[in-house]
């Protein structure tokens, strides 16, 4: 087996109605509903809330047979306005259901105490069969019934975990494609279903191991070596089953019954061969780069399986090359997110590529505490934070993932622990599908900024920086997707004209008026921004209700050398009255970086 300097690639990781009805309804109200006090108090809370806590504010009113509220829209909406004037209350007919039962508006901002007292008035009414609040339902997400999920506490644990379960219920990475580029895939019941077409890039043949140089076929055939066959020194090592390990933290195939889970288990994983015996060849890897995001290479076939997402769980030592960075630049071109490995030499990131690369989401590991993994590199080039394992602290530290049971060639397929970069890269790529399937407009640019700007506070310590913190998957899917940290839908309202930001200016203002509302804004009002900016810490955004108040959204911080926001803030707009014109505003307050507010929205 020859050897040379050049051959420097590796896994990152370590081991392991009428007047006249008017007038009837009335007053069959008025003398059903004696005491409209004593009569609301009666009322279960049950009747009164949309959800847990919360007023109702709309009802479903089931009307007798016969009747003509039972039929007519008119009279319904009679029937409404007149136990509303007797309430007190602003209760209006909204539409009628496919059971002929009729939907009533209450309005935002009633009490339970006012709800109650609506609803008293109709159960008095003997023309009505039944009312019921129109509760608001939510996905039920479960646990998966994945036999080994309990084990990965790098997706749920609170302290430490990247809160992957509250993403699942807006995406499940669906239409996404990820391609790993790593030692190609070992065959897996707990992936097969979620594989598809990929290729060998690795064209020495003393680094294939399979007897061949490139060909359609990725299957990984182990990349064990003896001592010293790598280099002078370097000890003997079993096969790693590295990029299969990748691929299920990534979409192992989820709520089988058996196995682990994926994170965005309804994408599909392109296994993309790259590295073998000691490693793998830049020129194998920009090949596989360029090919994997739709773009050509000589003598490979055109890819059918592009992929929008790219994880790199590898790397190597010095300054990123120009002909990988060149790889690099033209799949984010293409529309393609680089998600790579920061490195296990705990040193700074700018010293090993392509974690030190442009255009890359680079990222370190924590452990199961939430600090810096002892292992992982560090610095100012890295920008996210997720869960890498530290087995040194216990193996079940480590991150479960697919694996193979043979130390040299393939055998029977198993789990196992592993900890390194190499394991908190896939957990961004599957964050990235995950989002990419839940907003397919999306670019390379702004969901690095999305996952940087919903990310949480490292829990732990980490000296030499971690980049924007532990990336928190339920958060940054909702803010992409329009959720906005868990709402289930409501009216939107948006401005999607472009306005340009100027470089250490006056604020910019852009207006949405709102209108068809009752009553004020809510206390969780959505303001979804997306702002392209080349440095936004130097960006202030307020929130100006139609009475002139501003609400803060964000304050410049010369810290933040981050790109682009694009996010969803929650106001508590409550003492604000919904209609009118609402601005957004946008100042620049330092020079040398422009941008421009690409859209806005509010979600009611």
């Amino acid at each position: 087996m020859r050897t040379s300097p050049a051959l420097r690639r590796k896994l990152i990781s370590v081991a392991a109605v009428s007047a006249a009805l008017l007038t009837a309804a009335s007053t069959a109200s008025a003398v059903a509903v004696q005491d409209s006090a004593s009569a609301a108090s009666d009322v279960p809370a049950a009747q009164t809330e949309a959800a847990p806590g919360a007023p109702a504010e709309r009802l479903i009113v089931g009307y007798r047979s016969g009747v003509a509220e039972a039929t007519s829209n008119p009279a319904a909406e009679a029937d409404a306005a007149a136990k509303g004037k007797e309430a007190g209350e602003d209760v209006d007919f909204q539409r009628r259901l496919g059971t002929g039962a009729a939907l009533i508006d209450l309005g935002e901002d009633l009490t339970k105490a006012d709800v109650a007292d609506v609803v008293a008035r109709y159960k008095a009414d003997p023309q009505v069969a039944y009312v019921v609040p129109d509760r608001l339902n939510k996905p039920q997400a479960v646990d998966p019934n994945d036999t080994e999920y309990a084990k990965q506490w790098d997706l749920f644990e609170s302290t430490a975990g990247m809160n992957v379960p509250g993403a699942w219920d807006t995406s499940t990475g669906a239409g996404v494609t990820v391609a790993v580029i790593d030692t190609g895939y070992v065959a897996h019941s707990d992936l097969a279903a979620n594989i598809v077409g990929g290729y060998d890039f690795v064209s020495d043949t003393a680094v294939s191991v399979d007897g061949d140089g490139r060909d359609s076929n990725p299957a990984d055939p182990g990349d064990w070596y003896n001592a010293n066959e790598c280099g002078s020194g370097i000890p003997a090592s079993t096969s790693s089953w590295h990029g299969t390990h990748v691929a299920g933290t990534i979409a192992a195939v989820t709520n089988n019954g058996k196995g682990v889970a994926g994170i965005a288990y309804g994408a599909k994983i392109s296994p993309l061969r790259v590295l073998g015996k000691c490693g793998g060849y830049d020129s194998d890897i920009i090949d596989a780069i360029t090919w994997a995001s739709g773009g050509t290479v000589s003598g490979v076939p055109a890819n059918s399986n592009v992929a929008k997402v790219i994880n790199m769980s590898l790397g190597g030592d010095g300054a990123c090359s120009a002909a990988t960075q060149s790889a690099i630049t033209g799949a984010v071109n293409r529309g393609t997110t680089v998600v790579v490995a920061a490195g296990n030499e705990s040193d700074n990131v700018a010293n090993h590529n392509p974690g030190n690369c442009n255009n890359v989401i680079s990222v370190a590991a924590t452990n199961r505490s939430g600090a810096k993994a002892s292992y992982s590199n560090f610095g100012s080039l890295v920008d996210i934070s997720a869960p890498g394992g530290q087995t040194s602290t216990g193996t079940a530290n480590g991150i479960l993932s697919t694996l193979n049971s043979g130390t040299k060639t393939p055998s029977s397929e198993s789990y196992a622990y592993y900890q390194g970069t190499s394991m908190a890269t896939p957990h961004i790529a599957g964050l990235v599908a995950l989002m990419k399937s839940a907003n397919p407009s999306l670019t390379p640019a702004q969901i690095e900024s999305a996952i940087k700007s919903n990310a949480r506070p490292l829990p732990g310590a980490c000296s030499g920086g971690c980049g924007a913190g532990l990336a928190d998957a339920a958060k940054t899917v909702q803010a992409v997707s329009g959720s906005g940290g868990g709402s289930t839908g409501g009216t939107v309202f948006s401005n999607t004209t472009a306005l340009a930001i100027p470089d250490n200016g006056s604020a910019v203002e852009s207006s949405i008026a709102v209108t068809g509302r009752t009553g004020n804004a809510p206390s969780a009002l959505q303001v979804g921004v997306d702002i392209t900016h080349t440095y936004r810490g130097d960006l202030v955004i307020d929130l100006v209700a139609p009475d002139g108040t501003a609400y803060r959204l964000k304050a410049a911080s010369s810290s933040d050398s981050a790109d682009d926001v694009v996010t969803t803030f929650t106001v508590n707009a409550s003492s604000e009255t919904a209609n009118g014109t609402w601005k957004l505003r946008v100042q620049d307050t330092a020079a040398q970086d422009t941008g421009k507010l690409n859209s806005w929205k509010l979600t009611f």
